[in-house]
């Protein structure tokens, strides 16, 4: 992969991830079971949903904005945004916690290897929409693009670390 073509896979990510990884900053690490205090339905979870899409609108909005799309580029955009929402929280393969202490080891790795795999076929989707997206637009456009922050850069916050700081075993 080339340096271009890995800053735009940067790049995209950040913009997909900077939603959750502001929404875990602001959490300060409260609630942090085994999903990270994120999992389930209910009004909580339904709140920071919304507080998550919102955030992410404005982000791509403002992305929008610094790449001051043409007419024509606005179909790719489309598909772009659409690439990179990701799956609401009640629809997403976690694995149930209760049914993993009911597997067997080898079963619970088997499990978690089929989620892995889910993962990296959305992500591969994203990086598709991530080139189309990028090809279409111009050098200039690119660097604004390519400038974009990533997850755990963003005012001195994340720094690699898990909620609550290293985890040390």
């Amino acid at each position: 992969m080339n340096k271009l073509t890995q800053r735009a896979v940067l790049s995209a990510c950040a913009v997909l991830l900077a939603g959750a990884s502001s929404v875990a900053m602001a959490r300060g690490g409260h609630d942090c079971g085994p999903m990270g205090g994120m999992a389930g339905d209910g009004p909580r979870a339904e709140k920071m949903q919304a507080r998550m899409g919102e955030q992410m609108a404005k982000r791509q909005a403002d992305l929008k904005a610094q790449l001051k799309l043409t007419a024509e580029q606005e179909s790719a955009w489309t598909a772009f945004t659409a690439a990179m929402t990701p799956p609401q929280w009640g629809k997403t393969s976690r694995p149930n916690p209760a049914e993993m202490q009911a597997l067997t080891t080898p079963q619970r790795i088997e499990k978690m290897q089929a989620l892995r795999v889910e993962r990296e076929s959305q992500m591969t989707k994203r990086l598709e929409a991530i080139k189309a997206f990028y090809a279409v637009l111009t050098p200039e456009q690119q660097k604004v693009f390519d400038a974009q922050p990533m997850p755990g850069n963003q005012g001195g916050h994340g720094g690699g670390h898990h909620r609550g700081g290293p985890r040390h075993g």
